[in-house]
Parts: C-alpha cells; sequence; structure tokens
C-alpha cells in the first residue's frame, strides 16, 4: 500500500468532493465521480463512511467503531488505517491534517 499521506491515530480525514455514494441495506455504494469507478462498502465500512461526512480524528473513528462492535484496538486501529488508505489512494476521502491533534 503506497498511501499518499501518514495516517495516523491523530490524523483527520473527511469525505472528498467529487463522490457520491448510498445507503444499501447498511452497507454503502460510492461513485467516484471524477473516474466513474463504483466502490462498495460491508456494514463496518459503511459505518465508517457515514462518520467521514464530518472530519474526524482517525482515533475518534476507531474508539466509535470499539464501541459499536466487538474489537480489539490494535487490529482496530490497523483495519482502520488500511480501508483509509484505500479510500485515500482512490480519492474518496482527503486527510485533512496528518499531525492533528
Amino acid at each position: 500500500m503506497n498511501h499518499r499521506t501518514n495516517l495516523t491515530h491523530s490524523a483527520v480525514v473527511v469525505a472528498a468532493e467529487g463522490q457520491i455514494s448510498c445507503d444499501l441495506d447498511g452497507q454503502a455504494a460510492i461513485l467516484n465521480l471524477n473516474s466513474g469507478t463504483y466502490y462498495g462498502l460491508d456494514e463496518v465500512g459503511a459505518t465508517v463512511w457515514r462518520m467521514l461526512k464530518n472530519p474526524r480524528r482517525v482515533g475518534e473513528i476507531c474508539d466509535a467503531l470499539i464501541e459499536s462492535y466487538e474489537v480489539d484496538a490494535a487490529r482496530c486501529a490497523r483495519d482502520l488505517i488500511g480501508l483509509l488508505g484505500e479510500l485515500e489512494d482512490q480519492g474518496l476521502i482527503k486527510v485533512i491534517d496528518a499531525a492533528a491533534g
């Protein structure tokens, strides 16, 4: 994975402009209007996506996921950073402040 920025627990992320999304029975479908590519997210990914409508710290998202799902903090952080990195690579999110916090 070659992410353009250093996603850390204190980074602030938000959904990028140039995409539209909809809820599909708890999952999410996202259309990148720039590339014309659709992306699908499972229930947990859709939960993260909904949180990205407003700027949020990665750690804040991770804390919310730990409260909602049975997952340990280390795995949550690792999986969340991976998902956010993929979304960033596809131009679906942007990192507002990589050194926030």
